[in-house]
């Protein structure tokens, strides 16, 4: 194992446009294509993603590890798969109901196979948390104490990552968390978060693309009793409605791709898919029963981009990042999330309102175009209290103190590395050492000419800088995850607080999964000094 314990004094800055919102060149081989606002003549296609050139081509290895899910699917169908109406209601993922038990709270989550319907009429194979396809949400309050006792019946290893929860490292998720088929982990630990939206997924070494695109992935809601969760809608799946999206490589006979090879093969297409729902040719609907309605979206992708914007063209009410409130609730016309990331919004709504997501490639193959995923119709009479004019204080932080960094994200040849090393391994990754309490300042410098989503565990970060400017609007809230454009490159300030371990390691890594798979990934050793 490498070990970086020496921090570059001074990160230099690079200018390379204001941020990942605006154009980029295709050279890349993760074209950019957006088409304009639509209906459905913009849904169907095969393979309309951005090629690689032969460079960005020969910079990726094929195949990867085998996951066994493949060999022994139950028979339960994913029920929330099949889209092959005109019109279908949104189904939302249940909520888990955990046993309150000498101040712990228990829940209970087995990794399985199943079949589903990824494209509309073929069956594929799938995998889920206590079902076919995706996993229920848990609810967490802070302060509380929660035990989750998690059975793998996948027949490979699997792990569960607490995506964007502060928590111990030996109870994060990560590669060192593996645990066989057959066998059972259970974390436990206090939450320590305030209100946001997190989520969990498998994080195994070299495995965690195909497992995700199976289907292993689910909400995580964190609640608080602060003054502005009590203003905010907050009952689930009445007024607080989860949204997981997802774009997914599927060939004809239903067989979903995670690696390189996967993805170059012919006749491909990239559904999107809404809380498990194909919505390619369905624009799903939910009746609200109250005026104001709020939306926790992930893009639960393993590499494509989803903007969701108003197919009218109006404006979104944000009052969420990844990491929680923002200091007040902003206006914008699109919410542009990276593989990985969350957003949270309401809508105040007299009329039917479609929510849209426009799909762009972040590989070298993918989804492209604009999708009517969810018509919201108002069903209701009351009328909300204004929005309380402050969500959340966010000090900015003061970085001129702060140890500096430089985290480059690099390849060599058909290997993705971080400061020159291949995680593929716990002993070949780089490692990061740092100590309780350290306050540091990162630039995140994107080597390649490759999209990348970056996403450190352990504790939320603040931008600094966006490829040289500084971060306005939305972009000061809290994250975990954030677009790297190729070539580009973000600064981040934290504070690693809390929580340290001399065995146990957190992860930082690209969550393009296949990127990860290939060895973008580094550890970070957090200890007490």
């Amino acid at each position: 194992m490498t070990h970086d314990t020496d921090p570059a004094s001074g990160a230099g800055r690079q200018s390379n446009g204001a941020h990942a919102r605006s154009g980029r060149g295709d050279t890349d081989g993760h074209s950019e294509k957006t088409k304009g606002r639509g209906g459905k003549g913009l849904h169907r296609r095969t393979f309309l993603g951005g090629m690689a050139g032969a460079a960005g081509l020969a910079a990726f290895g094929a195949a990867g590890a085998t996951f066994s899910l493949l060999t022994d699917g139950n028979d339960n169908e994913a029920s929330a798969a099949d889209a092959t109406t005109a019109t279908a209601t949104l189904t939302v993922p249940d909520l888990l109901e955990g046993t309150a038990s000498g101040g712990t709270t228990s829940y209970t989550l087995t990794a399985k196979t199943g079949t589903g319907e990824v494209l509309s009429g073929v069956t594929s194979t799938t995998a889920g948390y206590n079902g076919s396809y995706l996993g229920p949400t848990m609810k967490w309050t802070t302060g509380d104490t929660v035990l989750l006792n998690i059975t793998n019946t996948l027949g490979d290893d699997t792990s569960v990552h607490f995506h964007g929860a502060h928590i111990p490292p030996k109870m994060d998720g990560g590669p060192q968390n593996a645990f066989a088929d057959g066998e059972t982990w259970s974390p436990t630990f206090e939450i320590k978060d305030e209100a946001k939206t997190l989520w969990y997924h498998p994080h195994a070494l070299g495995t965690t693309a195909e497992q995700v695109v199976h289907g292993l992935a689910g909400m995580i809601i964190v609640a608080d009793d602060s003054d502005a969760s009590a203003a905010l809608p907050s009952e689930y799946g009445v007024d607080d409605i989860p949204i997981i999206l997802q774009c997914l490589a599927v060939d004809s006979s239903g067989d979903v791709k995670y690696n390189v090879s996967g993805y170059l093969g012919a006749g491909l297409s990239y559904p999107v898919l809404c809380n498990g729902t194909n919505v390619d040719s369905t624009t799903l609907g939910f009746t609200a029963t109250r005026k104001r309605t709020r939306f926790r979206v992930l893009n639960a992708s393993p590499a494509d981009i989803m903007t969701v914007q108003r197919g009218d063209g109006g404006t979104l009410t944000q009052i969420a990042t990844d990491q929680g409130y923002l200091t007040e609730a902003t206006e914008v016309t699109s919410i542009r999330l990276v593989a990985g990331a969350r957003a949270e919004f309401v809508l105040d709504l007299e009329d039917a309102v479609t929510l849209q997501t426009v799909v762009t490639t972040g590989w070298i193959r993918g989804g492209s175009g604009t999708y009517d995923f969810l018509t919201v119709t108002p069903d209701a009479s009351d009328s909300p209290a204004d929005l309380p004019s402050s969500l959340n204080t966010i000090t900015r932080y003061d970085t001129s103190a702060f140890t500096a960094r430089t985290i480059t994200l690099g390849q060599s040849g058909q290997t993705m590395t971080i400061n020159g090393s291949a995680g593929t391994s716990m002993s070949s990754m780089a490692m990061i050492s740092t100590t309780l309490d350290a306050e540091e300042v990162w630039t995140i410098k994107n080597g390649t000419q490759l999209e990348h989503s970056f996403h450190l565990h352990d504790v939320p970060f603040q931008l600094i800088e966006i490829n040289g400017s500084t971060p306005t609007g939305v972009d000061l809230g809290w994250y975990d995850t954030f677009e790297v454009v190729g070539g580009g490159s973000i600064k981040i300030a934290m504070k690693f607080t809390d929580f340290t371990d001399d065995t146990y390691m957190y992860m930082l890594h690209c969550h393009l999964l296949q990127h990860e798979d290939e060895g973008m990934m580094a550890a970070l050793m957090v200890t007490d000094g």
